[in-house]
């Protein structure tokens, strides 16, 4: 159980140093929360009342006061950032303890354990603006999204930003062939497979491979491993606040894994070559991701059919226009060089990543 008694959540943890504090003299809940700190990836101070250096008191991005040492800081300083740690889920004079310490949240042991895991490892890990994370789909099979995906990965990396691609596509070929990262070291998909609750996202940051200045999370040649949802959702709000640009490249069959994605999307890309049979498959792409997704655009890639351009796609589609792909080899045979897509920064593909993210970065305030 955790309730809230203040409103005012507690500052990023990227703007105060230091590490949580722990307040108690119950070894039994010294014990536990020791468990839970260790579980986020956090080394707490530990004392039996207000630190003696203020500092302490003050500085520390979360303080966790065991409810049998609310009485002894009673008297420190007010801030925000305080948890009143109990067990005694029937104790009525709890809340009125919690307002004498200015405590931001009750948390009862065992049932709150997983909220304060996440709350402590928010601390330890620095909580900022969460990434842009951009979806790519094909309109239909061959579109060129996959391409597109790693091109705009390969763009934002060029241009310095901490950037994650995602292959959301199991039956696909695999991105980190398309990077020619094959054989590169690091996990791959099947390896989070068990993963429940939180998920570090340095750990999985540094656990991935690097190629071409950005991580890359994809699959192994191994046997189809099904990922199950609550995974799925746990890796990519992982990735997502480790800041930067995340870019996930999407299979047009959607499952409960792929709507957890789709949940977490701030905008997606529906890539639709500028044919007719193309533009019926895409209808029914954007028909399904469309309920998921609040900003869905339409990427067109040329050349048009006669009586078609771009615009007029994305009318008949009735979505707004993120621009125009031009044909290139890249999109259609990305293996043919030995550089991914967008790798040289020329040509009507690199074009389109740049002029996307600077669009995108403008419209959310610059790179998170």
């Amino acid at each position: 159980m955790t309730n809230a008694v203040a409103h005012d959540p507690p500052p990023a943890a990227g703007n105060r140093a230091g590490r949580p504090v722990i307040v108690t003299e119950d070894a039994l809940l010294l014990d536990d929360l020791l468990r839970l700190c260790a579980a986020a990836g956090a080394t707490p101070e530990v004392h039996h009342g207000v630190p003696d250096h203020g500092s302490g008191w003050s500085a520390a991005p979360l303080v966790l006061v065991g409810d049998d040492a609310a009485r002894r800081v009673r008297g420190a300083a007010r801030r925000r950032g305080v948890v009143l740690v109990g067990r005694d889920q029937d104790d009525p004079d709890v809340w009125k303890r919690a307002v004498e310490i200015g405590a931001d949240h009750v948390l009862m042991l065992p049932d709150g354990e997983q909220w304060l895991v996440d709350r402590i490892a928010d601390v330890a890990e620095g909580v900022g603006r969460p990434a842009l994370t951009v979806g790519v789909i094909g309109g239909r099979g061959g579109a060129g999204a996959s391409s597109l995906a790693c091109a705009l990965a390969v763009t934002s990396a060029r241009q310095g930003v901490r950037t994650l691609l995602v292959d959301a596509d199991p039956l696909g070929g695999g991105l980190d062939v398309l990077l020619g990262g094959e054989t590169a070291e690091g996990l791959r998909w099947p390896a989070f497979a068990a993963s429940r609750g939180r998920v570090g996202g340095g750990a999985l940051e540094e656990s991935l491979p690097e190629l071409h200045a950005l991580r890359v999370l994809s699959w192994d040649r191994g046997d189809c491993v099904a990922v199950p949802p609550q995974a799925v959702r746990a890796v990519l709000a992982a990735a997502r606040r480790r800041g930067g640009t995340v870019v996930v490249d999407l299979p047009r069959r959607l499952d409960d894994g792929v709507a957890e994605v789709l949940a977490q999307l701030d905008l997606a890309l529906l890539v639709v070559p500028a044919e007719l049979r193309a533009m019926a498959a895409a209808g029914r792409v954007a028909s399904a991701v469309g309920m998921v997704v609040r900003d869905l655009r339409v990427a067109v890639r040329g050349p048009c059919a006669p009586g078609l351009d771009d615009r007029e796609v994305a009318r008949l589609l009735d979505l707004p226009l993120a621009g125009t792909v031009p044909l290139e080899p890249a999109l259609t045979r990305p293996r043919a060089t030995a550089k991914p897509p967008g790798a040289s920064g020329r040509g009507p593909l690199a074009r389109f990543c740049t002029a996307f993210w600077e669009q995108a970065l403008a419209e959310t305030g610059g790179v998170r």
